[in-house]
């Protein structure tokens, strides 16, 4: 059996190590064409999603209004190294709300009225109605009233909890190691139905959504002389988007909400008998663990 020299041995160590390194940094790092390559898409539809747009229908649409949907964490974007005065999720939750609400039942629940951007929206109609009257004087033709809602919709993203659990796992062998850290972030959802009649709130759900975020890293050292070590690294941080997380809590406390809604006779389904089938596998599913939905029973859906 032949022995390599020292120098010799050493360099091959060094090679096989940059190899491996190398292997891994191409499995773990898309390249930039790949990054410039990715066409945008429409935002993929989670499991929660999936169900609110195939509820049964209503017996009759509900005319809902969204004034804001407000962000009441107060908390910045989590950063373990600096400070970051981005906040931790997103300022646009009204739009998600309403874009839940519109595809509840495949839009076959709520009519949402506008009232986020009212003012935009006055401010239009007072500028049809001028040049109407300019051009057609006592002719000009009123514009038809303004669509109103029997019910609000109030609530926010009412807490963001991050770092609620940490940990991770490695080992090295011979040189060679792996390590994999973890991290648990829960964002919280509340929304709640108001009569515009009375003003007494009808339901109230509150949603909780985990974020899970994960790193996995592998390393390299070897000696390649007495006082010299080579130490190469590479790894790759999958974290799941806090605004898609958002997203699911507010589909869901909607999902609940129609749900609650059904139970406490505020609304119906078109079909009563396939409502009822679904209202007792939400209970069934939903209520007996965590107490994540509340409602108040009473009131009725105005028009």
């Amino acid at each position: 059996m032949k022995i390599l020299p020292s120098r010799m041995h050493a360099a091959l160590q060094t090679g096989v190590a940059l190899l491996a390194v190398g292997l891994l940094a191409g499995c773990a790092q898309p390249s930039s064409l790949d990054i410039l390559e990715q066409p945008p898409i429409v935002t993929p539809p989670s499991q929660t999603g999936v169900n609110l747009e195939t509820l049964p229908p209503a017996a009759r649409k509900i005319d809902i209004a969204v004034y804001q949907f407000p962000d009441l964490t107060g908390k910045n974007e989590p950063n373990d190294t600096v400070a970051v005065f981005s906040r931790a999720v997103t300022q646009g939750g009204s739009g998600l709300i309403i874009d839940a609400l519109k595809r509840a039942g495949g839009g076959r629940w709520f009519t949402v009225v506008e009232r986020t951007g009212l003012n935009d929206l006055l401010q239009e109609r007072q500028l049809v109605r001028a040049t109407r009257q300019e051009f057609f004087k006592d002719a000009a033709k009123p514009l038809p009233p303004i669509r109103f809602a029997g019910l609000l919709v109030q609530g926010g993203i009412l807490t963001y909890d991050a770092n609620t659990m940490t940990g991770g796992l490695g080992a090295n062998f011979l040189g060679i190691g792996a390590n994999t850290q973890y991290r648990r972030d829960m964002v919280t959802v509340g929304v709640r139905i108001v009569s515009v009649q009375s003003g007494e709130v009808l339901t109230s759900v509150t949603t909780t959504k985990t974020v899970y975020s994960a790193g996995v890293s592998a390393n390299v050292y070897k000696y390649v002389s007495v006082d010299k070590i080579l130490q190469a690294e590479t790894g790759v941080t999958r974290n799941e988007p806090t605004q898609l997380a958002v997203r699911q809590a507010i589909d869901l406390a909607v999902y609940a909400t129609v749900m609650e809604g059904a139970r406490a006779g505020i609304w119906t389904f078109a079909d009563p008998k396939l409502g009822a089938v679904l209202t007792q596998q939400y209970v069934e599913r939903d209520k007996p663990g965590e107490a994540l939905v509340t409602a108040t029973p009473g009131g009725a859906a105005g028009g």
